[in-house]
């Protein structure tokens, strides 16, 4: 086998393999026994055809798109482990077939290679860091949610539907008279004020009372989804079978002692500022983090090879087509209700993944240029940490890790050190 290489165009690297007849037959051999049992020819028992004779039926090539998915990846492994200082790559390669025959084979692989980052400024720089405090109102809209998340459902049978109440009804839509798909139910729940119905429609329902029937006037809006009734009159009859309010519980030592487990109330309060400023302060440094990472992206030059943004695009697509199947939602479906397609998503995230690949080859290049790197007493002491929180003994949470949860770790405390750095390294206000 011989091999050259090149630089061409957007950090790849065109490399040339050319295999010897020798190495090429014995690919296309490889070829044959692996799909023999795939031909028929009569007079021989499929998977008993010999290699001449399928060549003759089918032509000299049959076996040579098996031979390359064989022999590619094979050689292709050993130039990369071979040239590994000179040929970093990053991406699978497009593969185009210079010359073929029972001779050998010429292959030219246009290879993505880690890109070549020309940094701006990433020290000195002045920061605003902006600092969140927490309020004597914040401590108590949480404990109004805590409040809210503990209130119960009470009937109620001595008044007409009042805003906030929750009712069961049953209604049945029409427009000019008739009813129209979709416009009846029978027991349905609503809560006046959520502004889940057709605007005007909860309004009517407060002053009704249990067993009331009532005929509601509403205008459906003109983006209302369904064609055939946007910007149209209806009427709703409307029958009340049953009227609820929510019960908020008092707030007392006792309540907060059941509810969260504090002492009392000024413990919950306590507690709940000190959760508050951590968010905060938390909030905080990821903001300030991401501002020094958006500046020094653009003030840096990168060549990002397409691959690369391909790539990330397609960790996009996949994130939202796997958040989607948690709701019962297929992205074709989903795709038809944005009235879009695949290829418009893509594009759609293009910029986005552009500046994300850009700001991961920066960080990259810097933590490389500076030396960051994760000593193996910072490992130790990070899988300690995670022992001791996991109440397990160290040597034996570290036995069942694997060399991928180890490299997990050895990133994540790289990350750390690399924004302190940055921190350290620009003045921050």
């Amino acid at each position: 086998m011989k091999y050259t290489f090149e630089k061409a165009e957007k950090s790849t690297i065109k490399l040339t393999i050319t295999l010897t007849e020798k190495e090429w037959q014995t690919a296309i051999n490889g070829a044959y026994e692996k799909t023999k049992g795939r031909y028929s020819v009569p007079g021989f028992r499929k998977g008993k055809v010999p290699k001449k004779v399928l060549e003759a039926n089918y032509g000299t090539g049959v076996f040579y798109e098996e031979a390359i998915n064989q022999a590619f990846p094979k050689y292709y492994g050993e130039i990369l482990d071979k040239e590994a200082e000179k040929i970093n790559a990053v991406a699978a390669p497009d593969l185009d077939i210079k010359s073929i025959s029972d001779k050998g084979i010429t292959m030219i692989a246009i290879v993505p290679v880690k890109p070549e980052v020309v940094f701006g400024e990433y020290k000195g720089i002045k920061f605003d860091k902006v600092e969140y405090n927490v309020k004597d109102e914040d401590v108590e809209e949480e404990l109004k949610r805590l409040q809210e998340r503990n209130a119960r459902m009470v009937e109620v049978t001595d008044r007409a539907v009042e805003d906030g109440d929750s009712v069961i009804i049953d209604y049945s839509g029409s427009v000019d008279g008739v009813k129209f798909e979709g416009g009846t139910a029978e027991k349905q729940p609503l809560v006046i004020g959520s502004k889940t119905f057709i605007p005007g429609f909860e309004e009517q329902v407060i002053g009704m009372n249990i067993g009331d029937e009532r005929d509601i006037n509403v205008k459906f809006p003109e983006e209302y989804h369904a064609e055939n009734l946007k910007g149209k009159d209806a009427v709703f009859a409307i029958k009340l079978h049953e009227i609820k309010k929510k019960e908020l519980p008092e707030i007392n030592d006792e309540f907060i002692k059941d509810a969260v487990g504090a002492e009392s109330v000024e413990a919950y309060k306590k507690e709940t500022r000190e959760r508050l400023e951590k968010q905060n302060a938390d909030r905080a440094e990821r903001e300030l983090e991401d501002a020094i990472v958006k500046k020094i992206t653009e003030t840096s030059d990168v060549e990002i090879p397409d691959a690369l943004i391909d790539n990330q695009i397609d960790r996009m697509i996949q994130d939202i087509e796997y958040r989607l199947s948690y709701q019962g939602i297929k992205l074709d479906d989903y795709l038809k209700y944005l009235g879009k397609t695949v290829e418009d998503l893509r594009k759609d995230y293009l910029e986005q993944a552009t500046e994300y690949v850009k700001s991961q080859l920066v960080i990259e290049g810097i933590i490389e240029r500076e030396e960051i790197v994760a000593t193996d007493e910072e490992v130790e002491a990070k899988v300690a940490e995670m022992a001791k929180a996991q109440d397990k003994p160290v040597p034996e949470l570290k036995g069942k890790m694997n060399a991928r949860q180890l490299d997990y770790i050895k990133n994540e405390i790289v990350i750390k050190k690399f924004f302190e750095f940055l921190k350290t390294s620009n003045e921050i206000k």
